[in-house]
């Protein structure tokens, strides 16, 4: 499966911005989606993670409840909605896919499949 990113771009803190990823291919429905980030010097580092179905959702304590994490089967997209953003999240993101769901699979960079090319954030004061 092959992923774009989108929707990045400056925002003041405080500000929201929705980040889109468009799959593709028939599968999409078969693969945990997951967000990730890396802002510069760090390592990249778990974001969110949402089911084959999007029943289930699981995100980093670093962003819970700023966050969203929702998907669209049928238009093979999944979506990270950001609100109250803080400086510290300025970083490029991606989203990736694992056909595992498994908190300690899907938390790590290794337990993922397929990845996208990231999408810049970043928020000001």
């Amino acid at each position: 499966v092959q992923l774009q990113a989108s929707g990045g771009g400056l925002v003041q803190a405080g500000g929201s911005l929705r980040l889109s990823c468009a799959a593709s291919g028939r599968t999409f429905r078969s693969y945990v989606m997951a967000w990730f980030r890396q802002a510069p010097g760090k390592e990249r580092e778990f974001v969110a993670a949402i089911s084959w179905s999007g029943g289930t959702t699981y995100y980093a304590e670093s962003v819970k409840g700023r966050f969203t994490i929702s998907r669209d089967n049928a238009k093979n997209t999944v979506y990270l909605q950001m609100n109250s953003l803080k400086l510290e999240d300025t970083a490029v993101y991606y989203c990736a896919a694992s056909q595992t769901w498994a908190i300690a699979v899907i938390t790590t960079i290794d337990g993922m499949n397929y990845w996208g090319k990231g999408t810049q954030v970043t928020v000001s004061s």
